[in-house]
C-alpha cells in the first residue's frame, strides 16, 4: 500500500471527523437543555419559558442540519477509502452503525419535524415528549457510534475466522458493553453538555452586556449554570475512569500520554509538566506529582504502569508469537483440514496483528529479520509530544469549566449575573469547549496509532486502493463544500441571535387589528 494514499486518507477522514465534532456537541448538549426548558415551562405555564425554549430551539435547528450531513459523510468514507477495514471487519464495525441508522436517526428525523412545527398542535405535555424524544435519538446516535469506535479501540467479543479470512463477531452482548465504549459515551456526551452550556451562557451574557431580553438571558444562565456544573465535573470523573480503562487495553497510548519511557516504581506519578524529547527517549523539566498516574490508572499503590521502551519489547515478542500465527493461517489457505496448522493458528491467534505490522517493512512476515521485527515493534509508538500535550491543555480545560460553572452557579444567587467582567468571559469562553472536544477526538485517535483496529488490523492495511489525486479531489471538494456550509450556519446563527428571542403571534381578533404583532420576551 502506498503510504502518501494512508496518510491523505487518514487526512481526510480527520478533516471530516473535524467538521461533525464542530456541530454535533452543540447538538447533543442543547438537546437536554431544551427539554429542561420546556420542562419548566409545562410545570410552571409561564409564558417567557415557552419563548426562551423555542429560541434555543431555532439555533439546535439550524445546527442540527449539519451535524447530520457531516456525519453521513463519514460513515461513507469507511466504504469509499477504507475498503480493506470494511471487509475485514465489518461484520462488527458495521452492526452499531445500522443500528445507529434504524434507531437513532429515524428516531431523530420523526420527530424532530412535530418539535418544530408542533406548537400549537400538540399539547404541552406531548410536545415536550416530542422534544424528549429528538433529544434521547440525538444521545442514542452518539452511543452507538461510540461502540463502533470503542471496539476499534478495544476489539472485544469478536475472532478472526480463517475460513472467510475476516473478524466476525462472537458475542454482540460484549461489543455492546464495551467498558471503553461505555467510558466514552458518557465522556463524550458530556463534553458535549458543557459545549451547549457554555454557548448558552455566552450568548446570555451578551444579550445582559447589551440590555436586551434580559429576562430570557438570565433564566437560561441559570439553567445552563447547573447543568454546565454537572456536565463539566461528569467529563472529569469519566475522563478518569478512561484512564483506568486504558491500563487494560491501550497500555501504549496511556504510557504516551504521560511520556513515561521507562516503568517507574509502583505508584507511578503523574506528569504536570515537561517537554519529551521522541530521538533521546527522555522527558526534559518534568515536573510530577507522586502516586497520582498509579490511583487514576490502576486504582492501587501497588498496580504497575508500563513504560514504553518495555512495552515495545513486549511488541517485539507478540510480533513473533504473531509470525507463528501468520504462517498458521497460510498453511490452512492451501489445506483447510490441517488440523496441526489449526492447532498452531489457536496458540497464537491473538497476536495475528502483530505480525501484519511487519507488512510495512517486509511482503512475508515470515521472512522478517530482527531488524525488521523491532523497527515494527517501535511502529506501535504513537506521536509523544503530540500526545502529551492535547492530554494537558484538554485535561486543564476541563477543570477550568468546571471553576467557571461553580462561579457562574454562584452569581446566579449573589448577583443574578450582574457583573461586567463575569459576563465578558462567559462570551470570550465561546470556543474553548470545542477545543476541547477536538483534542479529545485527535488524543483518541492519534494514541491508537499505528492502528485501524487496536492489535487486529494496522492502519497502512486498512486503506482502499485510490490514487493520490482522487484522494485530493475529494479532500479539496469536502473542504470547499462544508467550509460554505459552516460559513452559512455561522451566518444564519449570529442572524437569530442578534434578532433575538421575539415570537410572532396572530392577534386577537376583538382587537381589530389584522397582520401579526411582534410579542417581546422580556
Amino acid at each position: 500500500m502506498d503510504m502518501a494514499v494512508v496518510e491523505l486518507s487518514r487526512l481526510q477522514f480527520a478533516l471530516t471527523a473535524m467538521y461533525h465534532f464542530l456541530f454535533v456537541p452543540l447538538t447533543l448538549g442543547l438537546s437536554f437543555l431544551l427539554v429542561i426548558m420546556e420542562s419548566i415551562y409545562v410545570m410552571t405555564g409561564r409564558e417567557i419559558w415557552r419563548v426562551i425554549t423555542r429560541f434555543w430551539g431555532k439555533l439546535f435547528g439550524i445546527n442540527f442540519v449539519l451535524g447530520v450531513a457531516t456525519g453521513i459523510t463519514m460513515e461513507f468514507e469507511f466504504g469509499t477509502n477504507w475498503a480493506y477495514y470494511s471487509h475485514y471487519v465489518g461484520d462488527i464495525f458495521g452492526a452499531p452503525l445500522a443500528i445507529e441508522g434504524l434507531m437513532a436517526f429515524f428516531l431523530e428525523a420523526t420527530f424532530v419535524g412535530l418539535m418544530f412545527f408542533g406548537w400549537d398542535k400538540l399539547s404541552k405535555v406531548a410536545h415536550l415528549a416530542v422534544t424528549f424524544l429528538v433529544a434521547l435519538g440525538s444521545n442514542l446516535s452518539a452511543l452507538w457510534i461510540l461502540i463502533a469506535n470503542g471496539w476499534m479501540q478495544n476489539p472485544v467479543g469478536a475472532r478472526f475466522n480463517p475460513e472467510t479470512m475476516r473478524m466476525e463477531v462472537t458475542d454482540f452482548y460484549s461489543v455492546l458493553f464495551n467498558p471503553v465504549a461505555q467510558a466514552k459515551f458518557v465522556h463524550t456526551v458530556s463534553a458535549g453538555y458543557v459545549a451547549a452550556s457554555v454557548f448558552v451562557m455566552g450568548v446570555s451574557a451578551y444579550y445582559l452586556l447589551k440590555g436586551k431580553w434580559t429576562n430570557v438571558a438570565r433564566r437560561s444562565m441559570m439553567v445552563a449554570s447547573a447543568f454546565g456544573l454537572a456536565s463539566s465535573l461528569s467529563v472529569v470523573v469519566l475522563g478518569d475512569e478512561s484512564g483506568y480503562a486504558l491500563t487494560d487495553n491501550q497500555r501504549m497510548k496511556l504510557a504516551a500520554i504521560e511520556a513515561m519511557w521507562h516503568t517507574e516504581e509502583a505508584p507511578a506519578g503523574l506528569s504536570i509538566f515537561g517537554i519529551p524529547d521522541m530521538a533521546a527517549q527522555e522527558t526534559r523539566f518534568e515536573v510530577k506529582v507522586p502516586y497520582v498516574l498509579g490511583l487514576i490508572s490502576t486504582r492501587s499503590l501497588t498496580g504497575e504502569v508500563m513504560g514504553i521502551n518495555e512495552l515495545v519489547l513486549k511488541a517485539d515478542e507478540r510480533i513473533r508469537s504473531g509470525i507463528v500465527a501468520y504462517d498458521a493461517v497460510e498453511k490452512l489457505k492451501v489445506h483447510r483440514t490441517d488440523m496441526a496448522a489449526r492447532e498452531q493458528f489457536e496458540r497464537h491467534k491473538a497476536d495475528l496483528g502483530y505480525a501484519m505490522l511487519l507488512k510495512r517493512h517486509v511482503a512475508d512476515p515470515r521472512s522478517a529479520s530482527d531488524q525488521q521485527i523491532l523497527l515494527a515493534a517501535k511502529d506501535t509508538i504513537p506521536n509523544v509530544p503530540v500526545m502529551f500535550w492535547l492530554f494537558r491543555i484538554m485535561a486543564g480545560l476541563g477543570f477550568f469549566f468546571i471553576g467557571f460553572f461553580a462561579l457562574a452557579f454562584y452569581c446566579a444567587s449573589a448577583c443574578k449575573f450582574s457583573k461586567p467582567w463575569f459576563l465578558k468571559i462567559a462570551v470570550a469562553i465561546i470556543p474553548l469547549p470545542w477545543i476541547a472536544i477536538e483534542f479529545g477526538w485527535m488524543l483518541a485517535e492519534i494514541g491508537r496509532q499505528p492502528w485501524a483496529v487496536e492489535g487486529v488490523l494496522p492502519t497502512f492495511l486498512a486503506a482502499s486502493s485510490l490514487t493520490v489525486g482522487q484522494i485530493w479531489t475529494t479532500i479539496i471538494g469536502f473542504t470547499l463544500l462544508y467550509g460554505t456550509l459552516a460559513v452559512i450556519e455561522v451566518r444564519l446563527m449570529i442572524a437569530t441571535i442578534r434578532k433575538g428571542p421575539v415570537e410572532h403571534h396572530e392577534p386577537e381578533m376583538s382587537r381589530g387589528s389584522a397582520g401579526y404583532a411582534p410579542l417581546p420576551a422580556e
